[in-house]
């Protein structure tokens, strides 16, 4: 089974201002970056104007390792604690169904794994210990 783990910031807003940061801090270099607004509008759920322009997601590359920063919807991830998951990357959707119904196990369901554009099974969930993490499948 291949996995890849990674660490995921998320704001409210501030990740063109964080992204920009780390480049200076870290030496970060910004391989993909995307918009709410490039990406495909689901039919009957039209975009906030406001919403448009947040990063919905970024990979950065420091040295060797990857990590995504984005902005969740106004007010989605603004609490601190909320800002740092991690991201499970896995090949396959039956992987990631596995994945996700243990980690939900006496934890919260934040957004249930189910496919959406840019990914077969993708779902958010917070286990019993207050972590959260993101469940990625990766196309074939």
């Amino acid at each position: 089974m291949t996995m890849q783990i990674t660490p995921f910031i998320m704001l409210d807003g501030q990740a063109e201002e964080a992204i920009r940061f780390y480049e200076q801090a870290l030496g970060a270099k910004v391989v993909f970056k995307q918009s709410f607004g490039q990406a495909p509008e689901t039919p009957g759920q039209p975009m906030p104007e406001e919403v448009k322009s947040r990063v919905a997601h970024s990979v950065l590359k420091i040295g060797d390792a990857e990590l995504f920063v984005a902005d969740g919807f106004p007010g989605e991830f603004g609490q601190r604690g909320d800002q740092l998951s991690i991201c499970m990357t896995s090949g396959d959707v039956e992987t990631s169904k596995r994945l996700f119904e243990a980690l939900q196990q006496d934890g919260q369901v934040r957004m249930p794994l189910e496919e959406i554009y840019f990914s077969p099974a993708y779902g958010i969930v917070t286990d019993k210990f207050g972590v959260t993490f993101q469940i990625f499948t990766k196309r074939p």
